[in-house]
């Protein structure tokens, strides 16, 4: 009877052994779940080479300064168009005036009640009269020659008996045009008058004084912008 007790007793010991044994298996399972780690850290990995894939395509990105280079063309083809236009620029002022000269200057003055002896005859018996200036440099004649008589603010000329009627007149040349056979000049400014008489005066003056500068043969006088007898009949 003890053998058969024994005999019991170790069959329940080898039935024990296989029941742990068989508890112990399933831990082979943990290698799977080891080895499943594996995978979830080789699977960042091609998100990480894919973010270097990423920044060539974000300087990729830098390829906008490309339309900021077409931006210095857009402006480089501005000169060829505004280049045709200087030329036709300098080629408007290549008729500069006449050269410049060194002469005298003829200005006319009244000889009173001559009655046409000593030059052309004008209104109330009197003559005009061409004097001369000593040497001017000039280019063109007929302003220097206008402005010299406007600034003359003597009524008597010299020793010489001829007087200016202009004398109290505050004129400004402005500017003067030949047209063919007839000079035109602008003034500004008043005119100041000692008298009926001095009307013919002061406008023969202006006019032969600029006929002789233009070697015109008439004379238009515009005095701020009004012909010249419109303003003197106010007078």
């Amino acid at each position: 009877m003890a053998k058969a007790g024994l005999s019991v007793l170790s069959v329940l010991g080898l039935s024990a052994t296989i029941m742990l044994t068989g508890c112990f298996g399933p831990p082979a399972p943990s290698p799977s779940t080891s080895s499943a780690a594996p995978s979830t850290t080789t699977a960042p990995t091609p998100s990480a080479t894919a973010s270097p894939s990423a920044a060539p395509t974000s300087t990729a990105a830098t390829t906008a300064p490309a339309t900021t280079a077409a931006a210095p063309g857009t402006t480089a083809a501005a000169p060829p168009s505004s280049a045709p236009a200087s030329p036709t620029a300098t080629q408007e002022p290549s008729p500069t005036g006449l050269p410049e000269q060194v002469g005298p200057l003829t200005i006319y003055y009244v000889a009173v009640d001559d009655n046409g002896v000593s030059g052309p005859k004008i209104g109330c018996g009197d003559s005009l009269v061409a004097t001369t200036t000593g040497p001017v440099r000039f280019t063109d004649q007929v302003g220097p020659s206008v402005g010299t008589l406007l600034a003359n603010k003597s009524r008597d000329v010299g020793m010489s008996g001829l007087i200016n009627a202009l004398y109290q007149s505050n004129l400004t040349y402005v500017a003067g045009e030949l047209d063919g056979s007839t000079i035109t000049i602008w003034l500004t400014g008043q005119f100041m008058l000692g008298g009926v008489c001095d009307i013919p005066r002061a406008k023969a003056q202006l006019e032969y004084t600029a006929m002789a500068a233009s070697g015109a043969t008439s004379a238009q006088v515009f005095v701020n912008g009004r012909p010249i007898d419109e303003v003197l009949s106010l007078k």
